[in-house]
């Protein structure tokens, strides 16, 4: 998330008791309850994240997909109504500029972009926009954005709109009338394969979403998720996001993000650069975990070396993880030392440790 951004239901949270922390002009929860319980909920109960403070973005015009299509990694031309995909925007190098997830409207689309790359994105698509019918609106705070993950998730969410999830396919979504509030519940597959669903809605209904969660969790293992725990859970499944892992440095296929690409479909912005890496097999390194084996301050970002003082990587995002009770991290790693229990040098300004490599996702 970017410095400035801040979900709608900031002030509704701190009405029913829960307190935000603010540093460097950010006002986040970090916690709802305590980031053990959080953590444990994502992992076996039902975690539901905040993310309506992520970038959302509104095209609007008859050529959006066929433009999405022809600047982004993915599939979009013939994307159904109330359809999914995910996406990535490219340079012209292949790097990223962002991972995106359009939904279609039908008579518009919604982009979710992180917050952090939102500018970027917007400025990418108006650069390449002449002469189609693409319309571009900003919309901060306009949208409540909830996550719901966790193996209880799709039964919990069956006590507010009943058997309908049973017919949403993967990857669609459908308009909700249900307990007196009006939403659309997505129904998403990550990476690993497992159903993940949004609820997306505006802020009154929003709120009364959240309200109504609050009352019905009764039996089940359920957290609202700060972002201390959605952070340590995100390294703990390797899963990159923004800025720290998604941003122009890396491309996807060094952050295992093959699943948003197409390799069947037509040209695109930096489609020739990625092709060339998967084809020809000249990715050189690739996202990878590491364990450390001494306390981290918050966010510290670290160069690897190896025996020999040569850099091999980068530590891009790190957190304390409760199923390792240890410091881990994921990074960037040259591929000829992917292998688990190797040991390398860790530096930063600060300091200079060893760190063991580990793959993802973790596992205790």
């Amino acid at each position: 998330m970017n410095d400035v951004a801040t979900s709608p239901l900031l002030d509704y949270f701190v009405s029913l008791g829960f307190n935000y922390d603010q540093s460097n002009c950010r006002k986040v929860f970090r916690y709802f309850s305590s980031v053990e319980s959080e953590i444990n909920s994502l992992y076996y109960g039902v975690g539901v994240v905040d993310l309506s403070s992520e970038g959302i973005i509104e095209l609007r015009g008859k050529d959006v997909l066929d433009f999405l299509h022809r600047i982004t990694t993915n599939s979009v031309k013939e994307l159904p109504k109330e359809g999914i995909c995910k996406t990535i925007f490219t340079s012209e190098k292949g790097r990223i500029i962002d991972a995106s997830i359009v939904l279609n409207f039908e008579d518009h689309q919604l982009l979710v972009c992180s917050s952090a790359n939102k500018l970027k994105v917007k400025n990418w698509i108006e650069k390449y926009i002449i002469a189609d019918d693409v319309k571009v609106t900003d919309t901060p705070e306009k949208y409540v954005l909830l996550q719901l993950s966790g193996p209880h998730a799709e039964s919990f969410l069956t006590l507010i709109c009943g058997n309908i999830l049973n017919i949403i396919l993967p990857d669609r979504f459908r308009v909700i009338n249900a307990e007196g509030m009006l939403f659309f519940i997505a129904k998403l597959i990550n990476s690993k394969g497992t159903p993940i669903f949004w609820i997306l809605s505006d802020n009154i209904n929003g709120k009364r979403m959240i309200s109504f969660m609050n009352d019905m969790k009764g039996p089940f293992d359920f957290n609202f998720v700060g972002e201390d725990a959605w952070n340590s859970y995100k390294v703990e499944q390797g899963i990159p996001s923004a800025p720290n892992e998604i941003n122009d440095r890396f491309n996807p296929n060094e952050l295992n993000m093959l699943d948003m690409i197409s390799f069947s479909k037509g040209c695109y912005i930096g489609q020739e650069v990625i092709a060339r890496l998967k084809t020809y097999d000249k990715v050189q390194k690739r996202l990878y975990g590491v364990v450390f084996d001494e306390h981290l301050d918050h966010n510290d970002k670290f160069t690897l070396y190896d025996d020999e003082d040569n850099e091999v990587g980068f530590v891009t995002s790190t957190a304390f993880s409760n199923k390792l009770n240890k410091y881990i991290g994921i990074g960037i790693i040259r591929n000829s030392f992917l292998e688990d229990g190797i040991q390398l040098t860790a530096k930063n300004p600060s300091k200079t440790l060893k760190v063991t490599l580990h793959s993802l996702p973790f596992r205790k």
